[in-house]
């Protein structure tokens, strides 16, 4: 439910961690994140599911800042280097571990509690976060105080609001129109409208971005072409990889008839795999080409979404699904960590932010997009759903979807690296 809304915040977030401090930014995130928690939970006094609705979607906001200025105080306080590396790929292992201890705790109250608890301990925690915080997370340097000096219109200058309105309004309407069509279908006028400007405000903010705005909201200046190529990597990988660990879930759920916590258990091998794949990921960033490290990701996330998209009903799990389980995450861990050490390289001390929320921007757009695609295909080709025949060859439509997404990005990684292989024998001469 909050998906457009935290893509769409992401990049905004990292701007205003830049201008008045990632630690505020942080903790004002894990209290936003904790707020709307606990009001999700509220929802289940209310006849109807709006305060539910609303409070999801108010929640987004929540992580939309508190990924890209967590990462960019690490991107601040580290030089570049082995254990810069090292710090990104652990801060990578994250994404594994907290999505099964979620699942998890979730899956707990859900069926032996109340499912209400899920989202209370969740704001519980969030809060007891914040209090941590306050004492144990260092705060870099800021530019507020420049900020100040110079008035509210070099604030506004600053924030690139114009920019941000525009580049806001495409992400989420473009966003919102493919993955409202496979619920609804695509007759519907406001889902095409919706798509069509959202296409048309794309061009509006490159020319803004690029014409109009003195201090625009992504540093295009920083954009070289490695950089260009790692980014269209992380975008074909991640939308692979949302593609899988949805259907993964629904063919766990709707089709082996597994109840939340066994799916958690059959999943759960992403969080030590995801774990070793980070510090091997630290390692390797330290002595080989980023362009190799993108080749193995998306080798990984090719495999694993074919093992997926392959698998009978009634197969063994210690075969395919538990093999995929193990291998996907090496994808993940090995492409966040590799594209925000390049950005945060590529970037000034003061756009910090800005070059951790645009990989999380990438990573996080191409998951939701990516579903939207998959869905769609999915309801076109499941015949209604009426029978598991008909739902697994939907699932299965959707997956190959995946598959597609993540040879391209192979084949994007193989061309980045041999370009960097023929740089090199031509630097040599």
């Amino acid at each position: 439910m909050h998906g457009p809304i935290h893509v769409a915040f992401i990049l905004f977030s990292g701007r205003l961690g830049d201008l008045y401090g990632y630690k505020r930014l942080l903790l004002l995130g894990f209290s936003w994140f904790a707020l709307w928690s606990a009001i999700a939970g509220l929802a289940v006094y209310c006849k109807r599911d709006v305060l539910f609705i609303f409070a999801r979607v108010f929640q987004g906001i929540g992580p939309a800042v508190i990924l890209p200025n967590g990462l960019a105080i690490l991107g601040v306080m580290y030089r570049p280097g082995k254990r810069k590396a090292m710090v990104f790929s652990i801060f990578g292992a994250c994404a594994p571990n907290g999505s099964i201890a979620g699942s998890l705790f979730g899956a707990l109250f859900a069926q032996k509690v109340w499912w209400p608890w899920a989202f209370w301990s969740f704001a519980l925690v969030l809060a007891a976060t914040v209090v941590v915080g306050l004492f144990a997370i260092p705060d870099p340097p800021r530019k507020v105080a420049a900020v100040k000096r110079k008035g509210m219109r070099n604030t506004l200058d600053e924030l690139d609001l114009l920019g941000a309105a525009c580049g806001i309004t495409a992400l989420i309407l473009f966003n919102f129109a493919w993955n409202q069509a496979p619920i609804v279908g695509w007759d519907k006028p406001y889902v095409y409208i919706c798509l069509i400007l959202g296409i048309a405000f794309i061009p509006i903010f490159f020319y803004v971005e690029l014409r109009v705005a003195n201090n625009p909201i992504i540093p295009f200046h920083a954009f070289s072409r490695d950089v260009s190529f790692v980014l269209a990597c992380i975008a074909c990988g991640w939308a692979t990889f949302g593609i899988w660990v949805y259907y993964a879930w629904q063919f766990y759920e709707n089709l082996r008839l597994a109840t939340p916590l066994l799916a958690t258990a059959w999943l759960s091998p992403v969080a030590i795999s995801g774990a070793i794949a980070s510090i091997a990921t630290g390692w390797l960033l330290g002595h080989l080409r980023p362009a190799w490290v993108m080749l193995f990701a998306l080798t990984a996330f090719t495999i694993g979404i074919i093992l997926q998209m392959t698998m009978p009903i009634h197969q063994i799990y210690w075969t395919q699904a538990f093999i995929g389980t193990v291998i996907i995450p090496w994808g993940m861990d090995m492409s966040f960590p590799a594209a925000t050490l390049i950005l945060s390289n590529a970037v000034r001390k003061e756009h910090q932010g800005v070059a951790a929320s645009l990989v999380n921007t990438i990573v996080n757009y191409s998951i939701s997009l990516g579903l939207g695609f998959a869905g769609t295909v999915e309801v076109h080709v499941n015949n209604g759903g009426t029978t598991r025949e008909d739902i697994l060859k939907g699932y299965r439509g959707a997956m190959y979807v995946g598959a597609a997404l993540s040879v391209l990005g192979l084949l994007i990684s193989l061309s980045f690296l041999l370009k960097g292989i023929l740089g090199a024998r031509r630097d040599r001469r």
